[in-house]
């Protein structure tokens, strides 16, 4: 993004501890904000210097609030998610709706894949928010209001709260069903990838899907995969190795 922005000779700047970045927005005298990605609560002071700041946030905000939305939404399974554009708060994402847009979330599809397919439509959206803003056409709804005509209660919201990745996040177990292990993958995909323990090594996991009817455990498939607790690994890092299909890493470990 710097890099963008520097080829297109615009002014940037990185907050930082006790950096006078309100300062520096009082100077360019903005119109507008638009945040997207930003993983942090913008301060009042920076927020108050715009009528509007607008936050492009990847879910069907309320619910999915925080820093993993996209990843959280595809490893709890969900079929469905979309884009909120709100006016930002003192809060984390709990400003008031502007916009909001529903998408259908594959079943195969990754983080990486719903990333960079959202990333394109949240930008479009913002563009839009900004010229109903310009034309007097913007309308704000409270979430809780959103919340009731969708007729998601206060639980949903609460258990659908995000947090940013931890080190235990990574983890397969093994004792969940095939489709949340195969969730999980697709949710950590391309990075920072699952880690599952096979053969006595964590080998991380690039891509799974479910087994199939005939596909039994510790066998291989005819697409490249290898069969474990019900899950194909189709796709695998093993520890100081480059990528390889899951057949390959279960050829070389059981010669090794």
């Amino acid at each position: 993004m710097k890099a963008a922005a520097r080829a297109r000779g615009r002014t940037r700047s990185t907050p930082e501890p006790r950096h006078p970045v309100a300062a520096e927005r009082r100077a360019l005298a903005p119109d507008a904000y638009v945040v997207a990605s930003y993983g942090r609560i913008v301060p009042p002071a920076v927020l108050g210097l715009v009528p509007l700041a607008v936050n492009v946030h990847p879910s069907l905000l309320p619910l999915y609030r925080g820093a993993t939305p996209l990843q959280s939404a595809i490893r709890d399974g969900r079929r469905e998610t979309g884009l909120t554009i709100i006016a930002m708060d003192a809060g984390m994402d709990t400003g008031d709706v502007l916009l909001q847009e529903r998408t259908p979330l594959g079943p195969h599809e990754t983080y990486g894949e719903l990333h960079d397919r959202l990333a394109l439509r949240g930008a479009a959206l913002a563009v839009e928010a900004l010229a109903r803003y310009a034309d007097g056409t913007l309308e704000r709804r409270p979430q809780a209001e959103v919340a009731r005509a969708l007729e998601i209660d206060a639980a949903e919201i609460a258990a659908t709260m995000t947090h940013p990745l931890h080190k235990n996040d990574l983890s397969v177990d093994w004792t969940q069903p095939p489709a949340r292990i195969v969730d999980l993958v697709r949710a950590l995909a391309p990075r920072p990838l699952a880690r599952a323990r096979l053969g006595g090594e964590t080998v991380k996991l690039l891509a799974a899907r479910l087994a199939r009817p005939g596909e039994s455990d510790g066998t291989t498939t005819a697409d490249g995969g290898a069969v474990h607790h019900g899950v194909v690994l189709l796709r695998v890092v093993p520890p100081s190795r480059a990528a390889m299909s899951g057949a390959a890493w279960r050829g070389s470990a059981a010669h090794s």
